[in-house]
């Protein structure tokens, strides 16, 4: 019960730490520059998750040259990403920005999900999902709306 509980709320706190990295990455970039901004920003974390590593890490990670070329990519998505945010959190908002984030996200896994893309495990659209999509777009829409 524990478990089924943990792991939900879990990526729940997650994404509460995405709207405070956004404004924290936002107010970063206007003050040192977007790219500097960025840079700082997964530097610090690759630096906190090298400690965590080295403290806690009980993988294979010498096992890298193994591993499918692009499923090192994820590295570069994440940079892109605080990338993006730094540049844009300022420009419209934490709250807008993390819907437009979350609707990507959203509209991107559920065509991953249909294919079965990236090894992910088959899970076809059906006209609820679509209708959810499309909820989720106007949405947007009216968030973004003046």
């Amino acid at each position: 019960m524990f478990i089924k509980l943990f792991f939900p709320l879990l990526a729940l706190i997650a994404g509460m730490t995405v709207a405070i990295q956004g404004q924290i990455n936002g107010g970063l970039g206007k003050k040192i520059g977007v790219i500097e901004g960025a840079f700082i920003s997964f530097a610090l974390g690759t630096l906190f998750l090298l400690l965590v590593l080295i403290f806690f890490g009980n993988g294979q990670i010498t096992s890298i040259s193994t591993v499918p070329k692009w499923q090192l990519l994820g590295g570069i998505l994440g940079a892109f990403f605080i990338l993006v945010q730094v540049l844009v959190v300022p420009k419209i908002g934490v709250s807008t920005t993390l819907l437009a984030v979350i609707v990507g996200q959203i509209i991107l896994s559920v065509v991953i999900d249909h294919f079965g893309l990236f090894g992910a495990e088959r899970n076809p659209v059906d006209v609820n999902k679509l209708a959810a999509v499309f909820l989720m777009f106007i949405a947007l829409f009216l968030y973004t709306k003046k």
